[in-house]
Parts: structure tokens; C-alpha cells; sequence
């Protein structure tokens, strides 16, 4: 290994004194895989916990060289773009290294789209090739593919002409029967023996760290999906930074039940555990918090990850008093604001006790700021930690551009190895999104403490501005989080003729437990401003959300300006 990385050994040596630089820097993704396959072949890579199926490190790099010899079969070459449409399944994760491998660019397809959406990341993205599994749920992926791109069923593998997708020939079939003019993953693994050795060499050979290896969707709550372009250093620096500050080893077995496709998934998940030498552990194709929990106890996880409505799932599941999970030392909560009354469960009663938050974006890479295991608890529960080391960090006034000081509330910019080489086709957003200095403005709202660590309190759209007073929703949250009978809520700002807007709770109760609209207001008026408390209270069994769990606020301020009658007031134009 070339002598300014260091040895991955020390990377855990001292993580919360002097930070050595990555060993990873200046490789790529297929060179970190090879290196933790020379040093730990015998130790579990990954365990799919539903089809009961395991391989080692060893095991893993032979079969991503396979994976990898059959693409470069259909022709891809690097630069190319593979898109992946499944749940947590082998072939997801043997698909991200081989891709990387060759230098062909992943897209990330979220299993959860509908044919509309699945045709516009299709043809945003210009794939070549595509791989999706048969069914899912109440999915039938092939129907959804087939309505969007009728050729598919005319054509013989590798032949597909469509005029909506010019640049797709390929379909891969993971799993089920294989429909007309795609190609069986078994038969496509055969196709490897038609690549020497050396093919796949020169193709790995001609690979830069700094290369275009990865296209994430952001989540899209609003408008178009963007494509956030990430390179091999982008990940993997995030990735090794992000399970230094967890002390990850190469003991650890990570618990997975977030989804591949995401960031947390992707990144913080399979590339995390690859950097550190981790088992990687996926309970099942989506999130069951039983199977969460069973997996866990079985296979002695040290690490956990989710967002919170995950965390919450399995403290209310029945199973959770029952299981034993003492293997547990540390993990991640991220992907939407982490309520500081659950952090403290997780970390007294799950015993997490090293539990980690995480803050950032996809367009990060995903991690910006992360709170470290020997933070004190308040830090730890409250805070979304300081900056990860090689990231700058600054609030700035979203008017102005002005940089501000400790404890003012303006928008988090980040820069750094973490951000995106910017949204793919998209030169306008990416302006928007990366200033020409190279700060990230998230669009996220927070401040930081005079001791560095950083606080969230929401988003610039989720600022409610009542008759000229700032609220931000987060302070009312994490008041109503502290009530024994709320399990979840989500606060937004719903139109107001006379203050322009009011503030609207959603409250998820728990289970056994009621409450009444005065008394939640009672509660909010005990310590908070009285323009704070909220006007309307609505108890809800379930918010609308992403499949990650992350809860979409848009939605439930378009029911809530439906429920009372409000369309009129939220038509009015203002300033």
C-alpha cells in the first residue's frame, strides 16, 4: 500500500485524540475492498438474516470480481451509469462494489417509487443498465417497468430500444422468474467467464479516487427528485470518519435495518463496515421492528442503526421486553430530527449506550456534524455533535449571507471532502445548492453552542412566522416529547388569516394512554412563549412518510389545511 495511507489498524487507535488521516484517502472503493479482504478474509462481511445466508470478506471481494467481470460482459465501461432497484438483498450489495469496481456509476433507485417516478429517474439518469427484483410487498416491480417502458417485452436481452429511455439495453432480473427481454441473474453471472482476468484489471486500473462513482436521489419531498453525483473519496472519507467516531473495529457487527438505497444505508452502512472491517447485519428486506430486534439478539450486534420512528417501533414492539440486547454498544440515529427524550431511551434502556447522532445530507455525503461516544449525555441527546474532522462548518443569516455568532439561529453551510460534485444535469440546482466558494447551504436551520457542537432547529420552510414572531417547530417538539402519554409528533405552521400563520400539532399517543387538546396546550404554556403554543391539536395513529421513516411535514400541512377548512386563507398571496 502506498506509504501516505496509514495502516486501517490505526485508524480506532486514538479517536478521540489526534486524528490520523483516512487511510482510505486516495483509493477507491474496489482498492479499500481488496485491503479489508487481505486482512480479515475469515471474518463475516455480511449476514442476511432472512435467507439465513453469510459470507466473508474473502468470500465477498472473489464473488464482487465475479459480479464485476459479468458488467463489463454487457459492455458497460467506466463512466457508465447501472441503476438498482430492490430492497436489502446480496445482490444490492455485491452490485455497489462491483459497479465501483469498474468505475460504472451506481443510481440509487428507491424501491418505494411508483411508475411515474421510476420513469423519471430512468430517463434523469440516463442508465444503461437496470437490475430490480420481482415483487415486494404490494410492488410488482416488473408491472410498474413494463407500464413505463412497453419495449421491454418485445426485445431479446441487451436489445432494448425505447424511445423514453435511449440510453437503457440491459435489464436485470434479481430474482423470480426472469419476463421477456430481461436476463437472469444466474445467467448473468455466467456471463463472467467470457471476461479474462486482465480486462478486469485494465478496467480497475484506469479508476480515480475523485471519479463520479454514485447517484443519490435526494428524497423529493417536494418537486423532482435532484441527483446528487458523489465520487469514490466523497464516501468513503465519510464512511471512515463516521465509524471513527463510533470506535468501530473490526469486531463490530453493524444492524441494518435502513435501506440500501439510501445514504445511511449505502454509506454509513455497507461502505462504513467495509472501511472498518465490520460484519454488516440486515435483519430483512425492510424494516420490521421485530425482525430488527430478532437479529440484534442473534447475531450479537454492536451497532444500531435507524431514524427515530425505527427506534421508536422497537421500544413499542411486543417483543422488545423479551429480547436481549446487551451486545449493543453505540450507533447511529440520523435522517430527521432526533427527539432528545428517545436518544435517552436508547441509551438507558436499549444500551446503546455509545449511541452516536448524525447530521447531514446526501449532498454531504451524507455526514456533516456527528456527536463522538465519550461526549457527555447532554451532548450526546441534545446536540448533533461538532463538525466531522476535514469539514468546516458555519451558520450564516439566509437573508444576508452574513456570517453569524454562537447561539443565532441561521442556515447550516458545510465544506469540505463530504459535498457533492453536484446534481447530475441539473447545472441550475447545483448553483444553488454549492456557492461558488464551495459551502453547502443545506436549507437547514440551526445554531451552534459556544462549545462548537451544533444544534438543528429546522428548516427554512419549516420556520412558522406568526404575527411577526420566529417559532421554530423543534422547540415545540422536543416540549411535547417530555409528556409520558406522547409517543411521536410533528409540529408545522397552517394558515391564518390573522397572523398569517398558527401553529398545528399532530400527537401520536401511546399506546393506553389519552390526552386532550387543552391539556397539550396546558403543557406547551408551562414553559413555553404563549404565540409557542399550538392552536390546533390533532391525535393521529401514523404520520405520512418516505420509506425511510423520514416524516413528510408538507403533507400534513396540506390535511391539515383540508381538515379545517382553511383553503381560502392559504390562497392568499403575500410579500
Amino acid at each position: 500500500m502506498n506509504e501516505r495511507h496509514r495502516d486501517p489498524g490505526q485508524a480506532a487507535a486514538n479517536p478521540q485524540g489526534e486524528t490520523p488521516p483516512p487511510w482510505v484517502d486516495g483509493l477507491t472503493i474496489g482498492q479499500v475492498l481488496r485491503e479489508t479482504a487481505r486482512r480479515f478474509p475469515h471474518a463475516d462481511a455480511f449476514v442476511f438474516c432472512q435467507l439465513d445466508q453469510r459470507c466473508t470478506w474473502a468470500e465477498l471481494d472473489q464473488e464482487v470480481d465475479r459480479v464485476a467481470r459479468s458488467l463489463l460482459s454487457l459492455g458497460l465501461q467506466p463512466g457508465d451509469h447501472f441503476g438498482v432497484w430492490a430492497t436489502n438483498i446480496p445482490q444490492w450489495v455485491l452490485l455497489q462494489f462491483a459497479t465501483a469496481r469498474i468505475g460504472v456509476v451506481l443510481v440509487n433507485i428507491n424501491p418505494a417509487y411508483r411508475t411515474a417516478e421510476l420513469e423519471y429517474a430512468l430517463a434523469q439518469s440516463d442508465v444503461r443498465g437496470l437490475a430490480l427484483i420481482d415483487h415486494f410487498k404490494s410492488t410488482d416491480y416488473f408491472a410498474s417497468l413494463h407500464k413505463a417502458c412497453p419495449e421491454l417485452a418485445r426485445c431479446q436481452p441487451g436489445e432494448l430500444a425505447s424511445p423514453a429511455f435511449p440510453r437503457l439495453k440491459w435489464v436485470l432480473a434479481l430474482r423470480g422468474e426472469a419476463p421477456a427481454g430481461t436476463l437472469p441473474w444466474d445467467d448473468f453471472l455466467a456471463r463472467a467467464d467470457e471476461v479474462p482476468a486482465a480486462q478486469l484489471a485494465a478496467a480497475e486500473s484506469r479508476l480515480s479516487p475523485t471519479d463520479k462513482i454514485n447517484i443519490q436521489y435526494t428524497s423529493g419531498t417536494t418537486g423532482h427528485p435532484k441527483g446528487a453525483m458523489l465520487s469514490h473519496r466523497n464516501i468513503l472519507i465519510n464512511a471512515y470518519y463516521a465509524g471513527m467516531c463510533q470506535r468501530l473495529r473490526h469486531t463490530d457487527r453493524i444492524c441494518i435495518p435502513v435501506p440500501l438505497y439510501h445514504c445511511f444505508g449505502c454509506v454509513l452502512g455497507t461502505l462504513c463496515a467495509v472501511v472498518h472491517g465490520a460484519a454488516m447485519v440486515f435483519p430483512a428486506e425492510g424494516f420490521y421492528a421485530g425482525e430488527t430486534l430478532a437479529a440484534i439478539e442473534a447475531e450479537r450486534c454492536t451497532v444500531i442503526y435507524g431514524v427515530p420512528t425505527m427506534f421508536i417501533a422497537q421500544f413499542e414492539h411486543p417483543d422488545y421486553p423479551r429480547r436481549n440486547l446487551s451486545s449493543l454498544r453505540t450507533g447511529i440515529m440520523a435522517g430527521s430530527p432526533c427527539p432528545i427524550e428517545l436518544m435517552k431511551r436508547v441509551t438507558r434502556e436499549m444500551g446503546a449506550r455509545e449511541i452516536t447522532i448524525g447530521y447531514g445530507q446526501t449532498e454531504a455525503s451524507p455526514l456533516i456534524t456527528q456527536t463522538r461516544t465519550d461526549d457527555p449525555l447532554e451532548l450526546r441527546v441534545g446536540t448533533v455533535g461538532r463538525p466531522i474532522p476535514g469539514v468546516e462548518v458555519k451558520i450564516v443569516d439566509p437573508e444576508t449571507g452574513q456570517e453569524l455568532g454562537d447561539r443565532q439561529p441561521g442556515e447550516l453551510c458545510a465544506r469540505g471532502h463530504g459535498v457533492m460534485l453536484g446534481y447530475y444535469n441539473m447545472p441550475d440546482k447545483t448553483a444553488e445548492a454549492v456557492d461558488p466558494q464551495g459551502w453547502l447551504h443545506t436549507g437547514d436551520l440551526a445554531l451552534r453552542e459556544p462549545n462548537g457542537y451544533y444544534r438543528i432547529t429546522g428548516r427554512l420552510k419549516d420556520l412558522i412566522i406568526r404575527g411577526g414572531e420566529n417559532i421554530y417547530p423543534r422547540e415545540i417538539e422536543e416540549r411535547l416529547y417530555e409528556h409520558p402519554a406522547v409517543e411521536d409528533v410533528q409540529v408545522v405552521g397552517v394558515p391564518d388569516r390573522k397572523f398569517g400563520e398558527e401553529v398545528l400539532a399532530w400527537i401520536k399517543l401511546r399506546e393506553g394512554h389519552q390526552l386532550t387538546a387543552e391539556e397539550v396546550r396546558d403543557f406547551c404554556r408551562a414553559t413555553l412563549a404563549h404565540f409557542k403554543v399550538p392552536k390546533y391539536v390533532k391525535f393521529v395513529d401514523a404520520f405520512p412518510t418516505t420509506v425511510t421513516g423520514k416524516i413528510q411535514k408538507f403533507k400534513i400541512r396540506e390535511q391539515a389545511i383540508h381538515d379545517l377548512g382553511l383553503e381560502d386563507v392559504a390562497r392568499i398571496e403575500t410579500a
